[in-house]
Order: C-alpha cells, then sequence, then structure tokens
C-alpha cells in the first residue's frame, strides 16, 4: 500500500479472468471453445462485465465481435486493440484471448490514473479467427476491413450446420457483415497482443518483444509417381521408387529450411501407394509449406523446390507434379507504432526485443483497414495450442504496463500510411 491506495496486480488480475474463459469450454482436457457456441456465449458474458468494469461502453456486431469503447474528443479517431476469443480443440487458456484481456485492462488501468486520451479506443474479441468450427477464418477482422466474403456464410461445420444459421441462432444478423467495414480515414491503427506460441523470448529470458512482420505463407501440394512391384523379385537397380523420390523431397525441403535465413520450410503431409510392406511405393502425394517474414525469401524457396523436383524426375525416371495451392502475403508491421510499441516496453522494464510472427493472426486481416503492430508475451516452453499453454502473471503485468504507456504515447501526429518494416 501507497499513500493509503492500494495497487493492483494487473497480472494477478488477468491470471484470474483468464482462469474464469478457461471455464468456458466443452468438456475434456485443455480449452475448447468453439464459435457461435454456449461456450462462446458464457465467454461474451464474462468479457462484457471486464469491459463495463473498465469503463468501456460494449456492443455486439453483426459478425459476433464483442467491442469495447472508450471514446475520444469530438471528431477523433480510433485506436483498435484486441485478439481473438475462439480456441482450437483441446487448446490453452492463452492464445487469443489473453490479446482481449490485457488490453481491458490496460484502459482501466488507465481510467485509474485518470489518464486522458486524445483519442478513442475499442478493444476487439473476434468471435473467430482460428477455423476450427467451420472452414473459414478472421471472419470478424475481415469484416471490419471490408474483405469478409458473403459466400462463406453457406460454408457447414461437422454437422451440417451452415455459418449463417450458426450465427442467426447466436442472435447475430449475418446480413448486415458487410456494412461493418470502417473507414480507414476515422482508425489509427490496430495492435494484437498475443503468446509467443515459440520459444524466443523463453530462450532469451524476455518477458515480452515487438513483431517487425507476419510471416507470409504458401504452399505446395506435391505427387510424385514412379512404378510398383514386389519388393523381394524387383531388382534394386532401376527401380522406380515413389517414396525414394518423395525422400529427396523432404530432405530438401528441410535443408532449404536450414540454410534459408528467416525462412520455415515444412512437409506436413505425405501419403503412400499402395502402402503395403512388401510392394515398392506406386505414389506419394505431399505438402510442402513455406514461411518468411519476406515475401522475396518464401518465393524463392518454392521455386527452388519446384527447379529440384524437375531435376530429380529427370534423375530417377520419375513422374512429378508440383503445383502451388496456396498464397498469403507477408503484413510488414507499422515502423511508427513499433517504435513507440518498442519505447514502451523497454519503459516497462523489457529490452524492446523483435522477432518476427510465424503464425497468422486477425492483425494480418487488419492490415487490409490500417497499421498494425503485436506484442508477443513469452509462453512456458514456446507451447501453444494444447492445454500446458501457459503465460506468466508477471510477465502479463509487464505486457499490461506497456500496452498502457504505449497508448498514452499515441497523438495526432501517428501517419496512418505508414507501413514499413522495421
Amino acid at each position: 500500500m501507497t499513500g493509503g491506495v492500494y495497487l493492483t496486480d494487473w497480472g494477478q488480475r488477468a491470471e484470474a479472468l483468464l482462469n474464469d474463459l478457461a471455464a468456458c469450454s466443452e468438456p475434456g482436457p485443455g480449452v475448447t471453445r468453439l464459435p457461435f457456441t454456449p461456450e462462446h456465449r458464457a465467454a461474451l458474458d464474462i468479457l462484457q462485465t471486464a469491459m463495463e468494469t473498465a469503463g468501456l461502453m460494449v456492443s455486439l456486431d453483426a459478425a459476433g465481435t464483442l467491442i469495447g469503447r472508450r471514446g475520444g474528443p469530438p471528431g477523433s479517431k480510433t485506436f483498435l486493440m484486441g485478439s481473438h476469443q475462439d480456441s482450437v480443440r483441446e487448446g490453452g487458456a492463452y492464445d487469443g484471448v489473453m490479446g482481449v484481456v490485457l488490453p481491458i485492462l490496460a484502459l482501466e488501468k488507465l481510467r485509474d490514473e485518470s489518464a486522458d486520451l486524445p483519442f478513442a479506443v475499442e478493444v476487439l474479441a473476434f468471435a473467430d479467427e482460428e477455423g476450427v468450427r467451420f472452414p473459414t477464418a478472421l471472419i470478424g477482422s475481415r469484416a471490419l476491413a471490408g474483405t469478409f466474403e458473403q459466400s462463406v456464410l453457406d460454408m457447414r461445420d461437422g454437422n451440417g450446420v451452415t455459418l449463417r444459421d450458426a450465427m442467426e441462432s447466436f442472435g447475430l444478423e449475418p446480413s448486415g457483415i458487410g456494412a461493418l467495414r470502417r473507414d480507414p480515414d476515422d482508425i489509427i491503427g490496430f495492435l494484437e497482443t498475443h503468446i509467443e506460441q515459440g520459444p524466443f523470448l523463453e530462450h532469451e529470458d524476455e518477458a515480452i518483444g515487438v513483431v517487425t512482420a507476419i510471416c507470409g505463407i504458401e504452399r505446395h501440394e506435391i505427387k510424385v509417381t514412379g512404378e510398383t512391384g514386389h519388393a523381394g523379385t524387383l531388382p534394386m537397380k532401376g527401380r522406380r521408387d515413389a517414396l525414394v523420390g518423395a525422400a529427396a523431397l523432404v530432405l530438401e525441403v528441410e535443408k532449404l529450411g536450414q540454410q534459408t535465413a528467416d525462412l520455415r520450410a515444412t512437409v506436413g503431409a505425405l501419403t503412400v501407394e499402395p502402402d503395403v510392406v512388401n510392394a515398392v511405393p506406386r505414389a506419394v502425394r505431399m505438402t510442402s509449406e513455406f514461411r518468411s517474414p519476406g515475401d522475396d525469401i518464401r518465393s524463392k524457396a518454392g521455386e527452388t523446390l519446384h527447379d529440384f523436383a524437375q531435376n530429380l524426375a529427370t534423375r530417377r525416371s520419375l513422374t512429378i507434379e508440383a503445383k502451388r495451392t496456396y498464397v498469403q502475403v507477408a503484413q510488414p508491421c507499422s515502423e511508427n507504432l513499433s517504435r513507440r510499441l518498442i519505447s514502451a516496453a523497454v519503459q516497462s522494464g523489457a529490452r524492446g526485443l523483435l522477432l518476427p510472427s510465424g503464425a497468422t493472426h486477425d492483425a494480418s486481416a487488419m492490415a487490409d483497414l490500417c497499421p498494425i503492430a503485436m506484442q508477443f508475451v513469452r509462453c512456458r516452453g514456446g507451447v501453444s495450442h494444447k492445454p500446458e499453454e501457459l503465460a506468466s502473471a508477471k510477465d502479463m503485468a509487464l505486457a499490461t504496463s506497456a500496452l498502457s504507456r504505449f497508448l498514452t504515447s499515441i497523438g495526432h501526429d501517428v501517419d496512418r500510411d505508414d507501413r514499413g518494416s522495421l
């Protein structure tokens, strides 16, 4: 106690809120909270109470995004903060929803300190980022950015329920999603706080870090075709073994990832035909994925792999079909906002470390609306999407302090068009 005033432990407050939210889950290990379900509703009730406690005006938009708004002076612009409330199946208690809780607490902290801001602030709890229930994602953030596609409302979950029906049963009017698009001239920027989902900060013994860019992604489907035969009678010389060819491709992907700076390279799926113990594999289907904060690095890796596949097919008398099936460009974070976030981190006791995000976030969709920034919080063991997911109360307190300092650093001089990477 100082001067008769009790000091709030914001990390403990965050931990208590997140524990309450973790109980909003389907039965089973970890947290399973899918969009437009009773668990989603229960989480919104908790978040609404927290927003109201912080003095925010609360509303729910047509895309299911819960919005807590702190008003600003007449005619002022708005700064956006937030993340998603949904989880993967049997996930953790911090992924996504921590990025809603900490901004709420940061605004409560500023209110308690009687800090004025020359702009409005909104905290956003997006309904669906993970894409677990329906084969789409980033619904709320795309709605605000004006990139939501109405056709996804006809997509169905595993029980045959359309997204449209699920939203209407939740009390929403999905026909109004198109009207949610924000005017970029009214928005200063968007900041997302998220657990790192990797080990960098833990290895550096650092509580928080500032994201330089959200990595771009590209995926490839590859089919290797050879010739099958009896494993005991087909001579080794001259075999057209599709799995041997696929193995060479796997090693090439690994080599690209190991030898190329700022590149993540993965073979995540592989099927073999005829997939029996005593036959030479006839065909293999596989995937490769490349992620990088540099689009040129990512695309070059894909081109290199395709060239390697062509040469491999010639050397081993195989047929190899490779095609790129998905591309998502990298989203650099705003230099201006990131500089302020670094300064806020340092003032709060951190070192202001920089790192890219290898995962996609709501911020990647919000980049189509406004400048973005991201704050990462250390997670124990780099673990995410598992029940063991954990961010400490101490680290969350530091992150909350950085958020409040960041907000007070923003004035009318923020350049909305500053999208450069650090």
